[in-house]
């Protein structure tokens, strides 16, 4: 068995692609269905090594929020400098939801509300400002 993607609904396909895109995903398929009424776009790392893929759906139709709820859980992302991607995120206009004060871990929403943990390859970065003294914003 191998694991293939994740699937998360978007509200706004072009703000949840960038908002991915600042995280360094890119886009490596899109389909979509007349039909169904939906657009489907499948983001990658790009690393030669991570044949796994975030899903997301567009249902056209959809024009409310969708629910939210903790029992998701999160998507998780193994990177090369925490600090570097959390200020890119910032810069971007991403809040950080819990800042990387241990130089290991931080969480961002996506414009849909999906918490993307984000950890430190390796050993943790010793502690660096802005981050050390950042205070947690809402929940993740």
């Amino acid at each position: 068995m191998r694991f293939l993607h994740a699937m998360v609904r978007v509200l706004d396909l072009e703000a949840a692609i960038s908002f991915f895109g600042l995280l360094g995903l890119r886009e490596v398929r899109r389909t979509t269905s007349e039909q169904g009424r939906h657009t489907l776009v499948w983001l990658s790392t790009g690393h030669p090594d991570d044949t796994t893929r975030i899903e997301l759906t567009w249902n056209w139709d959809e024009k409310k929020a969708y629910p939210q709820g903790r029992n998701f859980g999160h998507l998780a992302y193994e990177v090369e400098d925490i600090y570097a991607v959390c200020a890119r995120l910032y810069d971007g206009g991403v809040t950080i939801a819990r800042p990387p004060r241990d130089g290991r871990m931080a969480f961002v929403r996506s414009p849909d509300g999906i918490s993307i943990e984000l950890l430190q390859k390796g050993a943790p970065l010793p502690p660096e400002e802005p981050w050390a003294s950042m205070k947690n914003k809402g929940t993740w």
